[in-house]
Parts: C-alpha cells; structure tokens; sequence
C-alpha cells in the first residue's frame, strides 16, 4: 500500500471525525486487535450497511492506490444496496469528496474509482469464476449467509494477496449455513464477531415500523433471527432436527452391504443463472431396513448436463434405478436422462398433493433412527433443518431425499397422493438417441 496510514487531509479528516466520534454506535466501529475477519451479524436496518461503507471508504482513502472488492448475492444487490443505496459507498466517498468528478462511478462495470487511486469493484456472489483473476487489499462481502455458493467465499480468499494484513468485513443477517458457523467457531482470532439487533439502530428507523415490526414478531424465532440477529439451528416447525441427522451419523468406510441403491432427481423447472438447482440423491437401503445417504450431486445446470450428473451418480455408486419427478417436465425428464445413456433405467414420479405429506413419512425415519447420512452433507443437512412445511421454498436437495428413500421404503411408508410410474421402454414408445 502507498502511504498507509497517512495523515487525512482536512475535508477527510473531518468526515472521519464525524462518524467515529459523533454518529456511529459503538459496535459500528472497527473491533481492536490482529484480525483477519470482522463479522458483523445483526437484525434488519442495524446499520451494517452503513458500518461497512464506511469502513471500506475509510480504508481506502488513508490507502492510495488499493483495490478493494465488494461481494453481494447478486450484482443487482451490490449496486442497488452496496453502492447506490441510502447508506452506501457513494454516499460516504462524496461526503469524504473522494469521489472522481468524471468516471467516478460506473454502475455497468461496477467501478468506483477514488481520487487519491482507489478503486472498489462490484461483484455478484452468483458468479465465483469472476473473482478467480481479481487481486484485492480488502473486501466487504454483504449478506453472506444468502449467498447460493460457498465457492466465492473461497475464490475471494485466493484474491486477498495485496498489501500486508488484507482484511474483509461481513455484514449479514444470520441463518444457519455452514460456512457461518465454520466463521462463528473460530477460536485462534482470525474472526472478530459483532453482534447486534434492528432496535439498536432505533434513533434512524421510523417508530411507527418499529413498533410494528415488535407487535407482529416479539418473541417469534422470525423475530429473533431477522431484528434481533440471533444464529437459530433450528428452525421452529422444521421436520428435521441436526441432532437427528447427528446422531445416526455414520463414515463411508461404515457403510454396510446395501441391498438397493437408487439416484433421485428433482429437477429445476429452467436452467438460467437464476433458476433453482436440479437436486442429486443417492441413498441405499441395507438389509436391516436401514436407509444411508450416500452422495449429493446437486447442480445448476441445463438439462443434459444434469442428466449426465445424474446418470454418472448412477453408474459409480452401481444403483439400481433412477428415480425421477415429472410434475415439472414430464417425459421430457426420461427423454434427457434416456439421450445420455438409452439402457439407464428410469422411474418416474409424481406428486398430487403438498410437499409435507411426502416428506412427513421421510422425516419419522429419521426420527426412528434408521437413516444415516454417510459422511456430511452441508447443504442437504441445512436444507432440512430450515424448511417447514408452511414455507414456499423449493428445497430441491430436499425433495430428491424424501423421492430417494420413499423408493427404497417399498412404498409402505408412501403416503396418499403420490404416484409412482415405472418407465420401461417398449415398441410403443421408441426415444430416439440425437
């Protein structure tokens, strides 16, 4: 970095003065000590919008000539929010009068370039390839817990090799993923935590949201995640817990002599950068009646690329079938999967009724004891201890669990309202290999 931790000048100076000694709260000020991470993990409208734009600002006027990225879940979040927003970088750099006068912002590229050198990039926590090349000082990655990919957490890591401490603030509100919890464990002072909750912030949010806000949510686990910033492992009317899925827990090399094994797919409805993942189950039955959850091969990707997922899911774990739902693609589903590997074989099925009549029978095996995850799964696990039956989610990993093992079950645990079909090729409907 050129001249670190250099004497601001007057308009900077004062600026700076401003927010550290006469509007921010004491928890939007950086935390003391050799950290790496600082985490700020708090309720909507905490201000730690506005805490990370001007930690960021502030690190890059005393800096010259830095490079710091700002990671959002989607690019449209971290020019709407990160930049633009009411409490943004642009508000901040125009009251330091940082900002270039000509080129100062560019809202396409993402760009914001200061005078003194500094530049701040946008990216989209949608598309972790871009940040493979980029080189940073620092970054502020908001609303990490909604991010859909662990890999840009990783990917920005790689980037952090400028200058000689880079450091990353976290603004997010919590939710129970892995790799929040990975960041919340820390013990050896990498990760300094703030916590905080929407009331805290109360002197610049309308009393009258607020107190609606309190009436409708005091005391609901809503309200405690989403105003008062709380980590909830557990979300309330889920039908998994962590403690069954623990519990039954078991290695790979633990993995008895199967007598089945089955690939399930839910797939997604599109295939666009937005669309939901296609979900990847691969579970067996023992001859015990055990049920082990072998492989997650859940993916975003076209039609025939998650068809080759799935059918290269089929041929390593040497499964018996393909268990494939067809509410949402009929035949279009077996005519994919049929185009990769013609000799595959395919069930398909369909759900008439709700998620939770499926998944019900699913979750009482769990609670009985008999499934065991074989190593962990992340992603599946968080699905299923955050889902309720009531939410509008679609839990694709979820969904080919609950099609995977109802398979297995024989049917007998199958509730009403499901119907299973079996695909069998016949000279009566012939699929054509293109």
């Amino acid at each position: 970095m050129k001249n670190s931790e250099k004497s601001l000048p007057n308009e900077q100076a004062i600026a700076r003065y401003l927010w550290s000694d006469k509007w921010a709260r004491h928890a939007q000020l950086e935390p003391e000590g050799d950290w790496n991470t600082w985490l700020f993990m708090a309720g909507r409208g905490a201000g730690k919008t506005r805490t990370a734009a001007e930690w960021l600002i502030y690190q890059a006027c005393k800096n010259d000539y830095t490079r710091w990225a700002v990671l959002a879940p989607t690019f449209g979040d971290a020019r709407d929010v990160c930049a633009e927003g009411e409490s943004g970088l642009l508000k901040v750099a125009e009251r330091y009068q940082m900002l270039k006068a000509k080129g100062g912002y560019n809202s396409t590229k993402g760009e914001i370039n200061l005078t003194n050198g500094s530049r701040i990039k946008l990216f989209s926590g949608d598309e972790p390839d871009r940040l493979r090349g980029p080189q940073h000082h620092g970054a502020w990655v908001d609303e990490l817990a909604s991010f859909r990919y662990d890999d840009v957490w990783t990917q920005m890591q790689f980037g952090l090799r400028l200058g000689t401490k880079p450091k990353t603030i976290i603004t997010t509100t919590p939710k129970p993923t892995a790799l929040l919890r990975d960041l919340l464990t820390r013990k050896d002072g990498s990760v300094v935590v703030t916590r905080g909750s929407t009331f805290d912030n109360a002197a610049n949010l309308a009393p009258a949201a607020l107190a609606e806000l309190e009436n409708r949510y005091a005391g609901t686990r809503t309200g405690r995640q989403e105003l008062y910033g709380e980590m909830l492992e557990e979300v309330e009317g889920a039908l998994w817990t962590r403690g069954m899925i623990e519990k039954t827990r078991v290695r790979k090399d633990e993995i008895p002599d199967l007598q089945r094994i089955v690939v399930a797919i839910d797939p997604a409805v599109t295939s666009g950068e937005d669309s939901d993942e296609t979900g990847i189950i691969v579970a067996g039955i023992s001859r015990d009646k055990h049920y082990y959850v072998l492989d997650d091969r859940t993916i975003r990707a076209s039609p025939d690329n998650w068809a080759r997922q799935a059918v290269n899911a089929y041929t390593d774990w040497k499964a018996d079938k393909i268990v494939a739902e067809t509410n949402n693609g009929g035949d279009m589903v077996v005519l994919v999967l049929k185009q990769v590997d013609a000799n595959v074989p395919v069930k398909k099925v369909t759900a008439s009724r709700g998620k939770r009549v499926r998944a019900e029978p699913v979750s009482a095996l769990y609670e009985q004891g008999r499934v065991h995850h074989a190593g962990a799964f992340p992603k599946l696990e968080d699905q299923l201890v955050i889902w309720t039956p009531d939410s509008n989610d679609s839990p694709d990993r979820l969904d080919a669990l609950v099609w995977a093992l109802t398979e297995l079950s024989g049917g007998k645990d199958m509730p009403a309202g499901i119907v299973p079909m079996s695909f069998t090729q016949t000279n009566d409907w012939s699929i054509p290999r293109l």
